[in-house]
């Protein structure tokens, strides 16, 4: 197998984990406990940078791959697939902020950085998870 095989799974992998991940933190942030909300996110953000190093990798190794649906679905996909690209990039700096805030615990700067970061995190992992379903699944 090569990358063009593998990787588009495991990135999909990926950003169904940091996914979870971010949604049982904000669980363990509501409940107060902090530590725990900490660790997910910690994780949330070693799974995101695991995805990075793989999604480039992928990028620079494999062809490009073609979407191959037709009708009202393509404009649909297109749509999903730029606002999950250019909300992407916004979103890996507002992170790294974010997550320096919380680790630098300025909670009040952390929790203002956090209402905006956090939906955005979890739109980008979720219509990462849509975007290789319908590029590897649903329109073959």
């Amino acid at each position: 197998m090569n990358t063009a095989e593998v990787l588009p799974h495991v990135n999909a992998a990926l950003n169904a984990s940091a996914c979870t991940l971010l949604l049982a933190a904000r669980v363990q942030i509501a409940r107060h406990r902090i530590e725990n909300h900490r660790r997910l996110m910690l994780g949330a953000l070693a799974v995101s940078a695991v995805f990075l190093v793989s999604y480039l990798v992928y990028h620079v190794t494999a062809p490009i791959f073609v979407f191959r649906g037709d009708g009202l679905v393509r404009p649909l996909y297109y749509t999903l697939l730029i606002s999950h690209v250019f909300l992407a990039a916004l979103a890996l700096p507002a992170i790294l902020v974010t997550a320096a805030l919380g680790w630098l615990r300025r909670d009040s700067m952390h929790r203002r950085w956090a209402r905006w970061t956090w939906p955005l995190w979890v739109y980008v992992s979720i219509s990462g998870v849509v975007v290789y379903l319908m590029l590897h699944h649903l329109y073959l």
